[in-house]
């Protein structure tokens, strides 16, 4: 039996379905990601596992207990929210200790429970400050500590590495993921940034319009989605229709090829049996650091985009040019089929 069953849940605002008759299973100890575009459904349905949105349709059960409409106080479960929530006039110890008092935890033992989830976190040092002295980092971490504590079975965390620069939001990444890891609690994490669902989770469930796309590993949305929209949204992709692939590639759906899967090189090349090529001209090169991105015109009216590592020394480099002519060529075992 999975930690959370979700079974047809629906929920509309008005007009709009905000979500459209989802089903999901949440396993003990999962580190599961919701991720989509704004509007998607995701927060939503973050919202109703939490209580604090009601649904229209369906069941919420939590450890085979029905939790659909009970009030957030009454389920075993904590939200970390993106603009973390910390009481401005209170110190960090009194923060986390903060819903430790209010179950009437005895002062000694709850001060030992905070001070153990402060140093969960690594800020042990921080415990007599306010949350206005803390960095955005901190204050964060101390948002986690203050849900932690009170061991629920389940975190909810609402984009909360949104607000974050990017440097502290992939120690963040890295850092939750540790934790989550140590504390073995199950963590619901709701994101709009595909690397950090694909950097985090151990499951990934793609939302679009109110509805699931499809739900897998990082691996198994990335090198085989199952509709465009997964090809088209985690990453970037090479998308050819029904007509261009049964054409070009023999193949009989429309078909998706990374563009990191993609090699260029020069026109007459031999290539293996085991690949396929096609010649075109280079439009545009740009450098973007660890990568150089190539958009290319082939000869059948296409547009590819082909992503190459910067692994050569600055100035040792044989990159192609815009207007330059190649070959651009890739494994058939590359070739994702896209069945709806």
């Amino acid at each position: 039996m999975a930690l959370i069953e979700i079974r047809d849940l629906a929920k509309s605002f008005g007009n709009v379905k905000a979500v459209d008759d989802i089903s999901l299973d949440i396993e003990s100890g999962e580190f599961i990601t919701l991720l989509g575009p704004s509007g998607s459904g995701k927060t939503t349905v973050l919202r109703m596992i939490a209580g604090f949105e009601d649904p229209d349709a369906g069941s919420i059960k939590l450890n085979g207990e029905d939790i659909t409409h009970l009030p957030p106080f009454d389920r075993d479960v904590n939200t970390v929210f993106q603009d973390y929530a910390l009481f401005p006039h209170m110190s960090v110890q009194e923060n986390v200790e903060y819903g430790l008092r209010t179950r009437k935890v005895p002062k000694a033992e709850r001060a030992k429970q905070a001070l153990e989830a402060i140093a969960s976190v690594k800020l042990e040092e921080t415990v007599n400050r306010l949350p206005h002295q803390l960095s955005g980092g901190q204050r964060q971490r101390i948002a986690l500590a203050r849900a932690l504590v009170l061991r629920p079975r389940v975190l909810l965390l609402d984009e909360p590495l949104g607000a974050l620069d990017r440097q502290l939001r992939e120690e963040m990444q890295v850092e939750l993921k540790k934790i989550q890891r140590d504390a073995g609690i199950t963590f619901v994490f709701v994101t709009h940034d595909q690397e950090e669902a694909m950097r985090m989770s151990d499951r990934i469930v793609v939302f679009n319009s109110g509805r699931i796309e499809q739900v897998g590993t990082p691996e198994q949305v990335y090198e085989e989605p199952r509709t465009n929209f997964v090809a088209g949204f985690l990453g970037t992709a090479n998308i050819f229709s029904v007509d261009v692939a049964q054409k070009f590639l023999g193949a009989t759906t429309t078909v998706s090829i990374r563009p990191e899967r993609i090699r260029l090189q020069a026109p007459e090349t031999k290539i293996d049996k085991s690949e396929t090529s096609v010649k075109g001209t280079v439009q545009e090169a740009a450098f973007v650091g660890a990568n150089t991105i190539y958009i290319l015109e082939t000869d059948f009216g296409v547009k590819l985009t082909v992503r190459k590592t910067n692994t050569e020394l600055l100035g040792q480099d044989n990159s192609f040019v815009a207007g330059d002519q190649v070959m651009a060529v890739w494994r058939d075992s590359h070739v994702a089929q896209i069945p709806v």
